[in-house]
């Protein structure tokens, strides 16, 4: 029987540059803080507010999608 692992093709992996690992570490600060405003929203009551938190969903997820998908 085949395992994860088995199907996954053998190519090591390159070390990460430090421009691509400080990609990631963006990447990985804004998936954060989108988690954490989505949160904000659902427990938020006023609408102001929440009409705020969206816009700053709305420029976090333009930041993430100017960074592109990790290799």
């Amino acid at each position: 029987m085949e395992t994860a692992n088995d199907a996954q093709p053998s190519a090591p992996k390159q070390p990460l540059t430090d421009g691509e690992k400080k990609t990631q570490r963006e990447r990985d600060s804004l998936k954060l803080s989108r988690a954490y405003v989505q949160q904000q929203i659902e427990s938020s009551t006023n609408e102001r507010y929440t009409e705020s938190l969206r816009k700053a969903l709305d420029e976090i997820e333009q930041k993430l999608a100017k960074l592109g998908s990790p290799r």
